[in-house]
């Protein structure tokens, strides 16, 4: 029997849906699906399930249950979801990302395979390609007085709802999430704030100004509407869109993903106000299994009456904030620093999503679990935590939530076709 694999693919997709379909098989045939991309540094990530045919010789991932491989049951995206690096604390991210596509290679073998001999010949293959921004979207280097970073503008005259977008401690530039959301009809500036350009190298305080001038940037560009904006955040980020929402009255929508609410390892300044940090405690670093760094302990415990000074003073948000959190996060307890803002944020502005078995870096669906990757800065890879299915189900919710809130409170976007 020769199987054929057929990918339906959206045109120029963004990870919206991609149909599966293998025919051509022998009734109960067991056969292996496998998908594979290289990364922008030759990385191969890779991932498999093994299936048997039905009556009529197909394999639908749709409908069909994966009996294992990188994963099990029933996940229509579950080869893009679950792919994994051949190295260790590798962690898949789109740099080029209006440039180029990830290209997802698929392929259907016979029986189990579960190498990667090259002897092996796929019965059937095709490629599909992974793109972080929908067809015409703009991507505008930022380079304006101190703000540095990319703008990713929708088709069209616009206006469009502004969003910041904000990463975590290991500095640098990330666009991938900014093409995403411009791709879903927001005006994305993907934000560095160090180890970036001429950016400071290190992180040593929290200038709230620098974030102040880059919301003004942004609501002064004729193709964004005000009067408000969000800020998306993650990590390190989730604490400066956090500090954001508390000080800069232009910020009316904010997306908090596994943060604190107090100040760690960097104080914040603004104008006249400054607010000192909590040390880290790295000799409460831990190891894992695996040899990567577990952070969680390093962070003393908020609660303590001795840090009251270092809290984001959250009472002051006027906006709105959806906090998204990871219960399997091992940085930190995302979950505790959420209940600890909410309890103190005006009533009915927050809420708080939490996800069982998620680590850290939630990101947007298609995004596969990274449980441990190597960041800049540190001398062993680091932890994130999550366990792969909850995590993907998680990124699928919250993802969808978060455009939702979005939309919700700084207006409707004419969503483009994909």
């Amino acid at each position: 029997p020769c199987g054929t694999l057929r990918v339906i693919p959206i045109p120029r997709c963004t990870m919206v849906e991609v149909t599966i379909r293998v025919r051509g098989l022998s009734p109960s045939q067991l056969v292996t699906l496998r998908a594979w991309l290289k990364d922008e540094q030759g990385e191969c990530f890779q991932s498999r399930a093994f299936f048997r045919a039905d009556g009529a010789g197909e394999v639908d991932p749709e409908v069909h249950a994966a009996l294992g491989g990188s994963y099990s049951g029933v996940w229509p995206m579950g080869l893009f979801w679950f792919l994994q690096p051949d190295t260790l604390f590798r962690r898949l991210v789109k740099r080029d990302v209006a440039g180029s596509p990830f290209r997802v290679r698929l392929e259907v073998f016979d029986g189990l395979c579960l190498g990667m001999d090259p002897r092996e010949q796929p019965l059937g293959s095709c490629e599909a390609e992974r793109w972080y921004v929908g067809p015409g979207v703009q991507r505008v280097p930022i380079r304006e007085g101190r703000v540095r970073g990319a703008l990713f503008l929708p088709p069209g005259p616009g206006p469009f709802p502004g969003v910041i977008d904000l990463f975590g401690g290991a500095g640098g530039l990330i666009e991938f999430r900014a093409g995403l959301l411009a791709s879903r009809g927001f005006a994305v500036l993907a934000l560095a704030f160090f180890a970036y350009d001429d950016l400071p190298r290190v992180l040593a305080q929290l200038d709230l100004e620098y974030f102040e001038e880059a919301a003004e940037l942004l609501l002064r560009h004729p193709k964004v509407r005000g009067p408000g904006l969000g800020v998306v955040g993650v990590s390190k980020g989730a604490e400066v869109a956090l500090a954001m929402a508390t000080f800069l009255p232009q910020v009316v929508a904010t997306v908090w993903i596994n943060g604190t609410s107090f100040l760690y390892g960097n104080p914040l300044v603004y104008k006249e106000l400054r607010i000192p940090s909590i040390p880290y405690y790295t000799e409460r670093i831990q190891f894992t299994e695996v040899g990567a760094i577990d952070n969680s302990a390093i962070f003393a415990d908020p609660r303590d009456p001795a840090y009251r000074a270092s809290a984001i003073p959250v009472e002051k948000i006027r906006g709105k904030v959806l906090f998204v959190v990871g219960e399997a996060d091992r940085s930190f307890n995302s979950k505790l620093f959420a209940e600890l803002a909410l309890a103190r944020m005006p009533p009915e502005s927050g809420r708080i999503l939490s996800y069982p078995g998620a680590g850290h870096l939630i990101e947007p669906p298609g995004s596969p679990l990274c449980s441990n990757s190597s960041i800049r800065g540190t001398p062993r890879p680091v932890a994130w935590g999550g366990e792969p299915q909850p995590h993907a189900r998680a990124q699928e919710h919250s993802w969808q939530e978060i455009l939702q809130f979005l939309e919700l409170h700084l207006g409707s976007v004419a969503t483009m076709k994909l």
